[in-house]
């Protein structure tokens, strides 16, 4: 329990944090990595490089400091977050490190204004912090490691099967390598897939999206191939799409995330995706077609022509139910896309096609896509007035806030 004293002294500090916080934190991720160079085996680089996960800790400290007298509320994130390290393989011996760099951040960015009475205040409120995520994140080691099929860590698993779904995606079917059962996971968690490529120094440990129902022998990715090794982000996918064949081994953790369908709920839904956002979309309409075959379900999917359109095939085999109704937005349609009228609307979706064609109070609304996507969906749906407990979504990354970001953009942030 943190004195009244420090908690004053930690608030007193906000409106700093909100002016320097990507700074302190990109000073934090230079000093860590300087004295522990071996955590880039654990962090997401292509992130780091793009400035992502500095804005991503800059929040969450922003937020710890905005609630440290009432840590309960931010629970939620805490827990977010916590489905991350667990798939990361973040440990407790970790915390300390972190915290050690990011008081040394502070008083480096900050200089003479960073009191020792700041500072003691900060050490003490990260140790409240870092005891609540280690308690959270115990929990889900735990759990993940001793339910049906568990495990802990990293896990062998092998290439069973590869299926170019369009261009640029391509899904790879993934099998236990010692036949044993593996975790079923919710519809819409990811798996993380920790990878040694040749002539990398680290590792590089990336989170992709179930993009089947739960209950199989397999685990299914779907992977988009980024453009070009030169882009952080493309590292990982083109070693994916280029090297990795049948028969290899992957090792792989256990399901993690809190994106989930609620499968306890039988009210309408709504998916709607934007590109590689169709992975975690697909588990979900595909589990609801199995296990909650009378729910009426909208599913919306946008991309730029059929030719990066993935998995269109299983999504028209699952739209001949009645409870099912599906739509496709290309934005730029290839002529043979006309010919064959192979989408629905051209452009974008928009607030006011949102209005016309989806039952906005009753339904429940699930999104995932490029942030743009993210964005505009986002912004229609409150146009619209679907309240917050209806609305649910996944960023590509650290988790961030979409009106916040619609906010920075707009100031030139």
């Amino acid at each position: 329990m943190l004195k009244k004293q420090t908690i004053d002294v930690i608030k007193s500090t906000v409106p700093v944090l909100e002016q320097h916080g990507e700074v302190i934190t990109t000073r934090f991720y230079e000093l860590m990595f300087g004295n522990h160079p071996e955590l880039l085996n654990i962090f997401n680089h292509a992130n780091q490089k793009q400035g992502r996960q500095q804005k991503a800790l800059a929040s969450a400290v922003y937020a710890a400091a905005m609630y440290i007298d009432n840590l309960e509320a931010i629970i939620p994130v805490v827990k977010q977050i916590g489905h991350k390290h667990r798939s990361l393989g973040i440990k407790p011996e970790h915390y300390p490190i972190v915290g050690k760099h990011l008081l040394l951040a502070i008083k480096d960015v900050l200089g003479e204004a960073a009191t020792d009475e700041i500072i003691d205040a900060w050490g003490q409120a990260y140790g409240v912090i870092a005891d609540a995520f280690i308690g959270v994140e115990a929990q889900m080691y735990d759990a993940a490691e001793h339910q049906d099929g568990g495990w802990e860590g990293f896990r062998n698993f092998v290439v069973g099967k590869i299926v170019k779904e369009s261009d640029v995606i391509t899904s790879f079917y993934l099998k236990s390598e010692d036949g044993k059962d593996i975790a079923t996971f919710l519809p819409g968690q990811y798996i993380s897939l920790k990878m040694e490529i040749p002539g990398e120094e680290y590792t590089h440990i990336r989170q992709y999206s179930l993009s089947d129902a739960p209950g199989r022998d397999y685990y299914r990715i779907s992977v988009k191939r980024e453009a070009g090794t030169a882009n952080p982000d493309g590292k990982v996918s083109n070693y994916l799409h280029d090297q990795i064949n049948v028969g290899d081994i992957l090792k792989v953790s256990a399901p993690a995330g809190d994106f989930v369908l609620d499968t306890n709920n039988d009210a309408p839904v709504v998916l709607l995706s934007g590109g590689v956002g169709l992975t975690p979309m697909m588990s979900m309409l595909k589990s609801i077609a199995e296990a909650q075959p009378d729910r009426q379900v909208t599913f919306i999917h946008a991309c730029e022509n059929g030719n990066v359109h993935a998995l269109r095939e299983e999504v028209e085999v699952l739209s001949a139910s009645e409870n099912v109704t599906s739509f496709v937005f290309y934005a730029a349609p290839t002529e043979d896309d006309c010919q064959n009228k192979r989408f629905d609307e051209e452009g974008y979706v928009t607030q006011e096609w949102l209005k016309e064609n989806v039952t906005i109070n009753a339904a429940d609304f699930y999104f995932c896509g490029p942030i743009p996507f993210m964005k505009g969906i986002n912004q229609s749906l409150k146009a619209l007035g679907v309240s917050e407990d209806q609305i649910h979504f996944e960023f590509f990354g650290p988790k961030g806030d979409l009106e916040q970001q619609q906010q920075e953009e707009a100031v030139g942030v």
